[in-house]
């Protein structure tokens, strides 16, 4: 079912859009469209689909045309839609992921490639002309665990990245404290793993970032609100992780769970979405990029804060709010990094949110 608004241009037209995911077996739209008010960043829905079940995570491809989707389901699948009209178009007909419950994906090499939390694996399948996926031609599945027996009795694949020099993925495993350097046969589309690159036991990372430069990585870890520095080798496909920071400030209370962060287009700060505290977390980089400095946390402007992006600029940042259901956006100060709230949309059950 596909809900109408306001009408749109698309990408082509000069009009910036957003789509925003959610949970829909939470009430969740599906994936809804914005438009982007270049002046004041301000987002206003044109139009949502709910076709597939639970598209928790969303990717563009590099030209914008076509948006892929998890369904973060039990049998979970990616599905591929069409981004030229007000609301997204379903186009063919979602394919299965071979693992359960997909959480993050991405496009690369005319593949989608996604990290599957509940089976604890990896797949990839190749991109039609239309744009729609094809079934799995790669397939790996992560072993091992960690000393959390409730979160990481097994695998967990929460994230999967192509890295900047185009030749490796890297698969983060909150199950296993570990990252996986992977390559992508863009003929077979075949994965094979590398190396696997271990963390600190416990600190169950889940999603990563790199630096503008190429040269490091940053590793948010959900279970020890911690954010790991690495060092990467993109001619070896070597990840060092170099230094860990904290997250949270000095006495911060309860449990707090880190959830996505976004690297400054500068790079001089990283944001970081943290969950219970219900914070955008403030690190400055030095200038080597190997040593993060918390200097703040900010309200989310919501609860439960499951995503965040940077816009290309760095001077906005976009907050999905999963429980308070609203996606905030901010205005960043460019000299410290620090985000005000400058205005929020509704959003149910929003859990992620990129811009086109």
């Amino acid at each position: 079912m596909e809900r109408h608004g306001n009408e749109d241009t698309g990408p082509g037209g000069g009009v910036r859009r957003a789509f925003i995911g959610s949970f829909t077996s939470a009430g969740g739209h599906g994936i809804t469209a914005a438009t982007v008010d270049g002046a004041t960043g301000a987002l206003t829905p044109t139009g949502a689909t709910d076709a597939v079940a639970d598209p928790s995570f969303l990717a563009l491809r590099p030209d914008r045309a076509v948006l892929y989707a998890v369904s973060e389901t039990e049998r979970g699948a990616v599905a591929a839609f069409g981004t030229d009209g007000p609301a997204p178009r379903l186009i063919g007909a979602p394919e299965p992921v071979r693992g359960s419950a997909p959480t993050h994906l991405a496009y690369t090499a005319r593949h989608v490639v996604a990290a599957h939390y509940g089976s604890g694996s990896v797949s990839a399948q190749p991109v039609r002309p239309d744009g729609a996926p094809g079934p799995v031609t790669g397939l790996v599945r992560h072993r091992g665990s960690g000393p959390d027996h409730d979160r990481q009795a097994a695998p967990h694949a929460h994230q999967v990245l192509p890295a900047p020099d185009g030749r490796h993925l890297l698969t983060v495993d909150l199950g296993t404290d570990s990252v996986r350097v992977c390559v992508l046969d863009p003929v077979a589309g075949t994965l094979t793993v590398r190396r696997e690159t271990a963390l600190r036991p416990g600190s169950g990372p889940r999603h990563l970032a790199f630096h503008p430069s190429g040269g490091h990585a940053y590793v948010l870890s959900e279970l020890a609100p911690t954010l790991t520095a690495c060092r990467w080798d993109g001619r070896t496909g070597t990840l060092e992780p170099v230094a860990e920071v904290p997250v949270r400030p000095a006495g911060a209370t309860g449990p707090g769970y880190p959830s996505a962060l976004a690297v400054s287009p500068d790079g001089r700060f990283v944001w970081a979405a943290v969950r219970g505290d219900d914070t955008v977390a403030v690190l400055q980089l030095d200038g080597a990029g190997e040593r993060p400095r918390l200097v703040a946390a900010v309200p989310c402007g919501g609860r439960w804060p499951r995503d965040l992006v940077a816009d290309p600029s760095g001077r906005r940042l976009y907050v999905a709010n999963e429980r308070s259901g609203d996606v905030t956006w901010f205005d960043v100060d460019p000299a410290t990094g620090i985000p005000s709230r400058a205005g929020a949309v509704p959003a149910p059950a929003a859990s992620c949110v990129v811009l086109a």
